[in-house]
């Protein structure tokens, strides 16, 4: 037999020999058994192998292998996948790799209801805008890696109109008072209540994330996150947000738990792969169980990276306040990346989990941003029950990274900004406002979901 025709592990993990003790076994016994009958056959043996182990019981020298097979499939835990029904908004602008990535969230035993919102693109794990109701159990990854990411906005009692004719100075103010990636600052008064938390000497994995959290506070992460001046307009019949008719300065930043929070969820979902067992298609999705200690312990880990989360806003926020020394009369900011404890419309207790989505209950105010060309919008939910009372977390991706950076040139993105009157400092063309949705749409979308009540207009835009 040539080299060409010699079995190989991917051929048997295809076959379903996804143990690697299993694995090893079968190429072994079966290789040596039928190594002049060509790999054909030896496909075909371990493929009937797999399907009717109980007929080789007896076999003098396959038995070994059978005798593994069904071991692993006694501690295998038996799940039951359907398909349920979910609702989508905005259907003919998500792509149907998201909305097959939520059929398959949807299709697990512990979901009980789900939505897609109308920004929603494929992302790892749950889609980004997926939102899904689970029965005493969360999933770590449907949580996502950036557990806590929100939005955070101050209006500052100051003229709009100064933004524009002092705009070299609120650059300036934004370069020297923000730090991304890896950037830190030596000199932040780190005496947040936060780091005297009991959890910390609770749960091993948070003291040890302890001192990069203490360094990192403040800061924000790459990619899309972003900090940026702009306008609030209030018009004469907007008394929702109590402020008078007029444009105020305000500030907007969008940014998650750091390092902090991809740690607690890298090893959470490690443990629930480890624990649930499921069919390789579905481990990304693994769940903890309420009543699991490690159920219990990412729970914890999951709140405190929430308000973490909440803590490197204020820090920004409070930094730049300062320098400004205009007094701040309106804070807006929510959570998405997040699962919360809820009840469904039948009054079912479940864990909401929203990947990308922004809470919605009546009254519930929200920021939904749009692109750094592009409003974002203050809303108002209006807790609609099909939507596990969610709307969207932004105007959503409409492409790759990749396929912005290849497709866009540094000039169209410069003569965009020029067009709608903003600065950008940093920020590459995977995050041009070409790569996003239009907001207006996504809007339209999901007018049932939310009530606008402000809108918000970047002018200065910081990303690392």
């Amino acid at each position: 037999m040539s080299k060409k025709e010699k079995l190989k592990g991917k051929d048997l993990a295809a076959l379903g020999y996804e143990n690697n003790e299993l694995r090893s076994l079968a190429m072994l016994i079966v290789g040596r058994l039928y190594k002049h009958d060509g790999k054909e056959k030896q496909i075909e043996v371990l493929k009937d192998l797999m399907l009717k182990p109980e007929d080789y019981l007896m076999h003098p020298e396959l038995s070994p292998i059978v005798n593994k097979i069904l071991e692993i499939e006694k501690d295998t835990p038996k799940y039951i996948f359907e398909e349920k029904a979910y609702e989508i908004y905005g259907e003919e602008g998500i792509d149907k790799s998201a909305q097959d990535q939520m059929k398959q969230a949807m299709s697990l035993p512990i979901s009980v209801g789900g939505a897609l919102m109308p920004d929603a693109h494929h992302g790892y794990g749950l889609p980004i805008g997926g939102v899904l109701a689970t029965e005493n159990a969360i999933i770590p990854y449907g949580v996502g890696v950036d557990i806590g990411c929100r939005m955070c906005l101050s209006v500052f009692e100051a003229k709009g109109e100064w933004l524009k004719s002092k705009k070299n100075e609120f650059k300036k103010i934004l370069e020297q008072n923000t730090k991304f990636g890896d950037g830190y600052f030596d000199d932040n008064k780190r005496d947040d209540d936060f780091f005297d938390r009991s959890e910390f000497g609770d749960l091993p994995i948070l003291q040890h994330l302890k001192d990069r959290a203490f360094k990192q506070i403040g800061s924000s992460g790459g990619g899309n996150h972003f900090v940026e001046f702009g306008l609030v307009e209030v018009g004469e019949g907007d008394a929702a947000l109590g402020l008078a008719p007029g444009k105020y300065i305000a500030l907007l930043s969008h940014s998650g738990s750091r390092g902090f929070g991809a740690n607690i969820a890298g090893y959470y979902t490690d443990l629930a792969r480890k624990k649930r067992k499921l069919p390789k298609q579905f481990e990304h999705i693994s769940w903890l169980h309420m009543d699991e200690a490690e159920g219990q312990e990412y729970w914890l880990a999951m709140n405190m990276a929430g308000d973490y989360a909440s803590a490197c806003h204020h820090h920004i926020h409070k930094r730049i306040g300062k320098v400004l020394g205009y007094d701040t009369i309106l804070r807006v900011e929510n959570h998405h990346n997040f699962a919360w404890k809820d009840t469904m419309p039948d009054g079912r207790e479940v864990y909401i989990h929203r990947k990308g989505a922004t809470p919605a209950k009546v009254g519930e105010l929200g920021i939904i941003p749009g692109s750094m060309t592009l409003p974002a919008f203050i809303v108002k939910g209006k807790g609609h029950p099909n939507a596990l009372y969610s709307a969207s977390h932004g105007a959503g991706r409409l492409m790759s990274r990749t396929k912005a950076s290849a497709q866009f040139t540094q000039k169209m993105m410069r003569d965009e900004l020029a067009r709608h009157g903003v600065e950008l400092i940093g920020g590459g063309l995977d995050e041009s406002p070409f790569a996003y949705k239009n907001i207006h749409e996504v809007m339209k979308a999901q007018n049932e979901l939310v009530e606008v009540i402000g809108s918000f207009y970047p002018k200065i835009v910081r990303m690392e």
